[in-house]
Parts: structure tokens; sequence; C-alpha cells
């Protein structure tokens, strides 16, 4: 994992990130991974934890939760979170999934999220997540190139350019061979390609398993401006979050008294395009059950900890959106975001973003002192507005949360487009934030 200070090597790091990561469960296994490789140790649920202070970290499915426990840590010490996820919208492998006609093979796959499905068509595609066996083992696999969602030639629908509109059920079925489905299994090519050496197809009782994209990441533009990337929303925060608490254990001094410093959290949920309603989701109480084992371990009373959650900050990263120039009327009139520009902080009057005038002010002063600038973003009036893991954390837990991005183009495309400066700012500011009491 490379220093902060560089846009350049976190953008390639990033980069590595993200195709490591075709699916949440990857992502938050490259993650680990790396938190392990940083000195961070992983804690089992199932077991005791020690209630000294260090650098920690658990995965629960498709998500993931590291902290950092100063040594100064008390009973009432505040929690600083930083909040991202580790799913994109894409498409999930059915049941029964070999499917096939007229000597194609081809996957049966639900959507998963809100997908821009033009976008995926014509792709050199892969197949990524986990298999468990009936034995309850879980492993992941993932079949780099094999599928491909193949357009009609324009020759035999002439007014396609006049507007393209696809089926959901009908025209959105990967084609990956040909042959009988009846004489092939799909599940069979993901058991033979699993981590680690092949496992037995008859002993897979259930899968968790998306599409992703296989285009490598790529820095371009007239002075190397823009970074193109599957999975931008929302690996560019994970990846932030974690690259920040890695700088932050290897460093923790901070502004301030040693006795005022945070537990600084990362808290990279899953399901967060479909809901956040899940065990590893924002709605479900990973975040919480940590938070009070934490607490616990420190000695905290029930007053104790609802002290600490009064003083705590959670900062909800998460991807947003930059004026685009061929639609400017779609964005707000006074308020236009440019790639570049500086992390996103996010506003909606209707609290789908959590912000609110002292998590403004609060992420001001951070970006101020983090030496980072950063961008407004408020919708159209006549655009419905989208929403975070924020307002779930606020509401759930009570603690005050701010939202921020990273300023995209294309988003929920297959291949999205940032700045190449605006993830490295997001991880600048968010290791000044995992060190500052509120």
């Amino acid at each position: 994992m490379p220093s902060l200070s560089s846009a350049a090597d976190h953008i390639q790091d990033l980069g590595a990130y993200v195709s490591a990561s075709p699916s949440s469960f990857h992502a938050v296994h490259e993650a680990g991974r790396r938190l392990t490789a940083a000195g961070f140790v992983r804690l089992d649920e199932r077991e005791e934890w020690a209630a000294a202070a260090g650098s920690y970290y658990l995965i629960r499915d498709g998500a993931l939760i590291a902290w950092v426990v100063p040594e100064s840590a008390g009973p009432t010490t505040a929690f600083n979170i930083l909040g991202a996820h580790t799913d994109s919208p894409s498409f999930k492998l059915k049941p029964k999934p070999t499917t096939g006609a007229f000597g194609w093979l081809q996957a049966g796959v639900e959507v998963y999220g809100g997908p821009l499905l033009n976008s995926w068509l014509d792709r050199e595609l892969q197949l990524a997540g986990r298999l468990v066996l009936r034995d309850g083992t879980e492993h992941l696999t993932a079949t780099g190139p094999m599928l491909r969602f193949p357009q009609l030639a324009i020759h035999l629908d002439r007014a396609v350019n006049e507007g393209l509109t696809l089926d959901k059920q009908r025209h959105m079925n990967p084609v990956w061979g040909l042959g009988d489905a009846r004489d092939t299994d799909l599940l069979a090519v993901l058991a033979a390609r699993v981590e680690g050496g092949g496992v037995d197809p008859a002993e897979i009782g259930g899968y968790d398993v998306v599409i992703a994209d296989t285009q490598e990441p790529a820095v371009f533009g007239g002075n190397s401006e823009f970074f193109a990337s599957g999975r931008l929303d929302n690996l560019s925060a994970t990846h932030a979050g974690l690259a920040a608490l890695i700088a932050h254990a290897g460093n923790p001094q901070g502004p301030g008294s040693a006795d005022t410093r945070p537990i600084a959290i990362l808290a990279a949920f899953d399901h967060e395009e479909i809901g956040s309603n899940s065990r590893s989701g924002a709605c479900g109480p990973i975040l919480e059950d940590v938070l009070v084992r934490i607490s616990d371990g420190l000695g905290a009373t029930v007053s104790q900890r609802r002290q600490a959650l009064s003083a705590s900050f959670c900062v909800s990263a998460d991807a947003g959106h930059a004026v685009h120039p061929n639609y400017a009327e779609r964005h707000d009139p006074a308020n236009h975001p440019l790639l570049n520009g500086g992390p996103l902080l996010k506003i909606n009057a209707n609290q789908r973003y959590a912000t609110d005038a002292t998590g403004a002010a609060f992420w001001a002063g951070l970006c101020a002192a983090a030496g980072v600038p950063y961008q407004e973003f408020v919708s159209n009036n006549v655009m419905p507005c989208g929403s975070t893991i924020g307002p779930l954390t606020a509401t759930r837990l009570g603690i005050r949360t701010v939202d921020v991005g990273v300023p995209l183009l294309s988003m929920h495309s297959a291949r999205e487009l940032c700045g190449v400066d605006d993830p490295w700012r997001l991880a600048v500011v968010t290791e000044r934030f995992f060190k500052t009491a509120i």
C-alpha cells in the first residue's frame, strides 16, 4: 500500500484494488489482505475480543469493519467512522444458471441494483463471487473474461440509434459458449476456477456470484487527468478509507491532546445498491455490534457508551455526480461540480443525504486543515435524488453524519469516470478525520 503523498501513486493503487475486487467478497478479502500486511489483527465475531489498544478488523460476508484503538482510549472515547460500500450495480447469477438456445450457452442472471444496461453491451465480462459448499466452507471464484451481452446488429434494428430499449429478461442474458445447455454446467466452470484450486461442483450448496467488467482501469486525457474503471461507485471510497486507515495506524499522532484522540473506524458495508437491508448492510447491526463490543472492552457503562456516541461522527463516503457537459440542464443551475475539483459535500433538503449545517462546517474545517478543496453538490429540483448509507447510519445510531464522495461521470455504467486527483484527496482528508476529535 503506497503512502498518501502522491495522487499518481494513489490512483494506480486504486486501479489495482478495483482489479482485485470483481465482487464485494473479493473487495473485503483484498482489503483484509492489505490490513493484515499492515499489522492489523483479524477478529472472529464468535470469539472474545481483547480490550487492548491496537489495530483490528473483521469480515462479515461482503462487509468489512476495521478500526484503530489509541492507547489513550477510555469508556467515553468517541468513534470517527468513515462509511462506504463494497457492492456495485451489476447482474447476479440466478438458480439453475445454465441456459441457452439455438446452440448458444447463456447464463441466467438477475439485475442487481440499477446498472446502466446499455453500458454492459459488447464487453468481455467475468463471473465472480463466492461458492459455499455443503460443509459450510466458502471459496472465492473468478472466471476472467468469459461472457458477453451481444448487441443486435444495426442491420436488424434500423431504428436503434433513435432509441434503444432493453428488456431485462429477454435481452440481458449473456452468452458464454457454444453447445447444449442440457449437457453443460456453468457451476462446474465456477468450481474449477476457485482460488487456490478447484472444488467439486456437486458439493456446491449455494452461491453469490455477480458479473463484472474485465477491462483494466486506465488513466487518460489530454493531460492524463481522467481515470476510467468499473466499480468506482463505490470502491473509490472504500479504497480511500482503507488507505487512510492504514496510514493513520502507522502514524496515529494528530491535532489536540492524546487523551482526546478518537477511535478510527472504516465501515465498508455490502448491499447499498439494493437498499442496505441485510446482515452486512448499513441497515443491519454490523456496525453497532462492533461499536458495542469495542465499548464493552473499554469498560463502558450504557451511559458512557451513549456519551461516546454523542461525541462521535460519521463521514458517509459515496460517489456523486459531476456536471455533464452534454446534459447540463439535468443539474442544479448554480452548482456544477467538476472532476479534479475536490471531493463533494452532498446536500439534500429531504435528508436523502445526512449533511446538516454542523456537519458541513466540520467538513469545511477538515478540508481546510488537510489542504484539500471540496465542492458542494445538490440535485436539480426536478431530478430525484439518490441516497447513501449516511441517513441510515445517522438514524440507527444517532451519530452526526455528513455525506461526501468522489465526483463521477457515467455513474452506474460498467465503466465509470473520475478525476485522477479526487480519490487521493478524499483519502488525505479522511486520514485527517481519523485523527480529529469533534
